[in-house]
């Protein structure tokens, strides 16, 4: 199993990696980024996201290309014995071990936590579903069911049109992170007193919790949020307004940046209208406000006055492409793209997005070819 080193704070960890589509493999991902080895267990048909195209890169999914690099992979079929020893090896070895098959899944085939931990009691063992493993168990976890039924379709879209889905798969993604920093904690515990444990995670509790101000507004103020379109339920402007040519997002989030904005577009009167003193003043008579702010902002183009608002610390944008996002944050020298592994064939990918001073993730290889990393798995784990 050798490739380049690895020479982040996870150096020496070794995953046992039997989740897939996109929360555990995304938090396998971040692992592996810091150095972590991550061993990507695959059933004979391959990762669901393998299939998930178009688009594609040389034949292959860039969803799946999106989440799996710094892996190797192995085929292992469960019902198979010889390949179920394989991965009762590997989890026997592992440091860390994460699933999301839903709960109980596992067990049949002598897998699941309390199985492992008979051979491995220092194992950190991580587990994702959709619903959690009590009354929820049974139900299967997809980013979009979690979506709809957390209230955050209720959320996404026109007042008064239809609920509409975030255009990622958020949750998926919320849940994968919650699940790293877990694993992360769960490290730091068996590092002070030896001891392994099992974690676990889901889509609907990471999505209640990410809804942070909408789900507090029901369970500590007793109310219930809304579609609102673009608008905030608490800022306003917080949103995007015309210009002469086109929308702009245009922010002012307390007094000091509103009275930035009205002085630049050239209304310095409105701070110390006694209708928009103060947020809450400014929330509640948005109606009012809006047209006032509209009439000035139509006077100019957007590109114009992002300029002219940036210029004086107004937080304001453009609403880009996914194309022009990157190539903003290249502007900005974030190098937001990585190539993996060899040059010569290294597959792009988005960058690990946290800076560390002393020990910085690494792109050591692209994302494997279903089973490309089988042979020298199986010779290291039966070897002894």
């Amino acid at each position: 199993m050798d490739d380049r080193p690895a020479a982040g704070p996870l150096a020496g960890v070794l995953v046992a990696d039997f989740s897939r589509v996109l929360a555990g493999p995304y938090a396998t991902m971040l692992l592996a980024d810091l150095g972590a080895t991550v061993i990507k267990v695959e059933g004979p048909g391959g990762d669901d996201t393998r299939t998930w195209m178009p688009p594609v890169r040389d034949g292959v999914a860039t969803y799946y290309l999106s989440i799996n690099r710094n892996k190797r992979s192995i085929v292992l079929d469960l019902s198979d014995p010889a390949d179920l020893e394989v991965a009762h090896r590997l989890a026997a070895r592992a440091d860390v071990m994460i699933e999301n098959f839903k709960p109980g899944g596992l067990r049949r085939f002598g897998l699941d936590h309390d199985a492992v931990r008979a051979t491995n009691e220092s194992v950190v063992y991580c587990s994702i579903s959709g619903f959690g493993s009590h009354g929820g168990a049974h139900l299967p976890g997809y980013d979009l069911l979690v979506q709809a039924t957390s209230g955050l379709m209720s959320l996404t879209g026109e007042a008064a049109g239809t609920p509409y889905r975030a255009g990622v798969a958020v949750f998926d993604v919320m849940t994968g992170l919650h699940a790293a920093v877990g694993i992360l904690a769960a490290l730091r515990h068996r590092e002070r007193t030896g001891e392994g444990q099992r974690i676990e995670t889901n889509l609907l509790s990471a999505a209640l919790s990410s809804l942070v101000n909408q789900t507090s507004a029901y369970v500590a103020g007793g109310v219930v949020p809304h579609r609102m379109g673009n608008a905030h339920p608490s800022l306003f402007p917080y949103e995007p307004l015309p210009t002469a040519d086109g929308e702009l997002i245009v922010i002012a989030a307390n007094n000091g940046q509103f009275r930035k904005l009205c002085d630049a577009i050239g209304a310095p009167e409105l701070p110390d209208d006694p209708r928009f003193l103060t947020m809450a003043d400014r929330t509640a008579r948005r109606e009012e406000l809006r047209p006032l702010l509209l009439a000035k902002l139509a006077t100019r183009g957007a590109q114009e006055w992002f300029e002219i608002l940036t210029g004086v610390g107004v937080p304001c944008g453009p609403i880009n492409s996914v194309d022009q996002g990157i190539a903003l944050a290249e502007s900005l020298g974030l190098e937001p793209v990585v190539h993996p592994g060899d040059p010569r064939t290294a597959v792009p990918g988005i960058r690990n997005p946290v800076d560390y001073s002393a020990t910085p993730p690494s792109y050591r290889r692209s994302p494997p070819a279903l089973g490309a990393d089988g042979d020298d798995v199986r010779a290291w784990l039966l070897a002894d």
